[in-house]
């Protein structure tokens, strides 16, 4: 869907390289499928470069670095009205992924994995859909940014729409 006329090639470029901030989220989940399955790490490919940022910014503000970087996508990009509305939302979009995964995250390794072990065939199965999920996501996002239509993912995306203003 194309909400705000023809969308220019930089801003499809930008739109889809914010998605590489989703993809570095993935890493976490990829230890087991990746392990078993090493083509899957071409899959993270476009995480790296982001993996780098991290860890300049966590070397330089301690453990403050990661809150810098969002802070920066989010009001650096996506509250910012100079910036077409295709890029911000994307921006946004892919922050929400961030923040969605980094929520798993947290519930699986203080709930799931203290109840069930580290390495238990429950743990390994819902580390590999939420890789194989998020992946999948990333790169559907990136696909249509390219395309230059806006990506729609039930629920992430009307988040993403309400935050960004035109």
């Amino acid at each position: 869907m194309n909400w705000r006329g023809s969308i220019e090639i930089k801003e499809r470029i930008f739109g889809t390289l914010v998605y590489c901030f989703a993809i570095f989220d993935t890493i976490f989940f990829s230890n087991f499928l990746v392990n078993q399955f090493p083509i899957f790490s071409l899959f993270l490919l476009p995480g790296l470069p982001i993996a780098v940022v991290y860890q300049f910014s966590v070397q330089l503000f301690g453990m403050f670095g990661s809150f810098l970087v969002f802070i920066i996508l989010f009001l650096g990009i996506v509250r910012n009205d100079r910036i077409s509305h295709f890029v911000r939302y994307n921006t946004m979009q892919s922050i929400l992924i961030g923040i969605l995964l980094s929520l798993i995250r947290l519930i699986m390794q203080w709930v799931l994995v203290p109840a069930f072990g580290n390495g238990g065939l429950l743990i390994e199965t819902l580390y590999n859909v939420v890789f194989l999920g998020s992946i999948t996501v990333s790169y559907y996002s990136m696909v249509q940014s390219v395309l230059g239509r806006y990506a729609e993912i039930p629920t992430i995306s009307e988040a993403a729409y309400s935050q960004v203003r035109y």
